[in-house]
């Protein structure tokens, strides 16, 4: 079983950059694709970012590439998010996600969830 916490959601203003993370616990952690996801009030759960368990091939969703990047630190078992040139578009719950190989964007096809951290941008 994998437990996932995610920190480092809060108030930010448009423009500023925040980082969030994810720690696992579990030696699992290691093999598994980690996303991030984001639900907006009355929204859908839409995909943000994943990374392989290699720590090697990522993908963004084309509303945060060039903005958000996604990394891992295996040894840590944690997984950021650092976001940048935020905008209030981006605020919403932003849940880190687990599953194993291969890389997928849809959220149905994750096993393991945190319970979010909200992220607010103010215009």
């Amino acid at each position: 079983q994998v437990q996932l916490v995610e920190s480092g959601g809060g108030l930010v203003q448009a423009g500023g950059s925040l980082r969030l993370s994810c720690t696992a616990s579990g030696r699992a952690f290691r093999s598994f694709t980690m996303g991030w996801f984001r639900q907006a009030p009355g929204k859908e759960r839409e995909f943000v970012a994943a990374i392989s368990w290699s720590g090697g091939p990522t993908v963004c969703a084309d509303s945060v590439k060039g903005r958000f990047t996604i990394s891992r630190d295996i040894p840590k078992n944690t997984v950021y998010l650092q976001m940048n040139s935020l905008k209030p578009e981006d605020t919403a719950v932003y849940y880190c996600a687990g599953k194993l190989d291969p890389l997928m964007t849809t959220p149905w096809s994750y096993n393991f969830w945190g319970q979010g951290t909200q992220v607010t941008v103010s215009s």
